[in-house]
């Protein structure tokens, strides 16, 4: 089986990104000798770019993954790879990014990280590590977006980082992280889909040279905070449908697979190409092998202007609005303030 070849992009760092990557993030995340063997899966389909955070608890099965693929000669290098780990809340303070990264490298088992991200613009106690503690009584009142940025800086310096960025920031905050910066983020992963398309945050992240990655790219379908409304989009499914026509039959007789199975897998073909489209780098995640295979198959066609013209008619909505990390003992006290006015 030959491995799908991913376009890539180039940061501001000079770092070249693959306009794909798979994401790691699962509640429960899977057991690691299971999830190092379905990331092996990954490489062999063709993905390079895998996604990782500390809160994730995946950068050890990750680390081992990679291993693996340089022994069974998946890649040749490290170099072929792009890994993106994230600082967790409870370490977003100056005086604990630089040991935060060295514990992920050493989770991971590697000498840096391509992109290292500051994972929400706020702060939580120290002792709140893990999912089940993301609670608002657990942030705290300030952020140093300043000093916290600066270690970011320094963990380029370092060489542990080959690039940073940060994620979940909207238009005020990254100007205000702007204003201060000696090297400028490289990336903002934020929520973007069909159905949430961040037009001016994605607009002024470019004029600024700033590269977007989007997460939940497909609306987090079947996941515990996802919705249907990619998937089930009735303007997806019409697109859908009438490329379907053309490829149906053939996929069946090759494949032996359902009617319906295809049109998921146009629909998620269909916004993922969009997003690709857009300039947009998407984090996918899917753990089965076939779907992994099939979010590759993007790039070697194109959506017409009148179906491009047809994803402005998709009713916008947030699906994750970040409940947890408005409180009144913290720095943001609305949701209209965590998403600088676009809640």
């Amino acid at each position: 089986m030959e491995a799908k070849k991913i376009p890539e992009v180039i940061l501001s760092s000079g770092q070249k990104m693959p306009v794909i990557g798979l994401g790691t993030a699962a509640i429960p995340p899977p057991p690691h000798e299971a999830l190092t063997s379905i990331l092996i899966d990954a490489f062999e389909v063709g993905y390079k770019h895998f996604d990782t955070a500390s809160l994730y608890e995946t950068e050890e099965p990750l680390g081992k993954a990679v291993a693996k693929a340089l022994e069974l000669g998946l890649i040749k290098s490290r170099d072929e790879v792009f890994i993106t780990s994230k600082l967790w809340t409870t370490d977003a303070h100056p005086d604990l990014v630089v040991p935060s990264l060295k514990t992920s490298l050493q989770k991971l088992g590697l000498e840096y990280v391509d992109l290292y991200l500051i994972h929400w613009p706020l702060r939580m106690k120290p002792e709140a590590k893990g999912y089940h503690n993301i609670l608002k009584e657990n942030v705290i009142p300030s952020f140093d977006m300043k000093g916290t940025w600066e270690a970011m800086e320094e963990c380029f310096r370092l060489g542990l980082a080959k690039s940073i960025g940060v994620s979940n920031f909207g238009i005020k905050k990254l100007t205000q992280l702007l204003e201060n910066a000696t090297i400028p983020p490289a990336v903002n992963q934020v929520e973007m889909s069909p159905a949430w398309q961040q037009g001016k945050l994605r607009e002024f992240c470019k004029q600024k040279g700033i590269h977007v990655s989007a997460w939940s790219p497909l609306g987090a379908y079947k996941t515990s905070y996802g919705t249907n409304t990619v998937m089930e989009s009735p303007i997806l499914k019409e697109i859908a449908c009438a490329r379907q026509k053309s490829t149906a039959q053939l996929m069946v007789e090759k494949q032996s697979i359902s009617i319906f199975a295809i049109s998921n897998a146009i629909v998620m073909q269909i916004a993922l190409r969009w997003i690709y489209e857009q300039g947009t780098i998407a984090i996918v995640r899917s753990f089965n092998k076939e779907r992994m295979k099939q979010n590759l198959d993007i790039f070697d066609w194109e959506l017409s202007e009148e179906e491009s013209q047809k994803f402005s008619e998709i009713p916008q909505h947030r699906t994750y609005h970040g409940v947890c990390f408005v409180s009144e003992n913290g720095p943001y006290k609305t949701l209209e303030e965590l998403w600088d006015g676009d809640p």
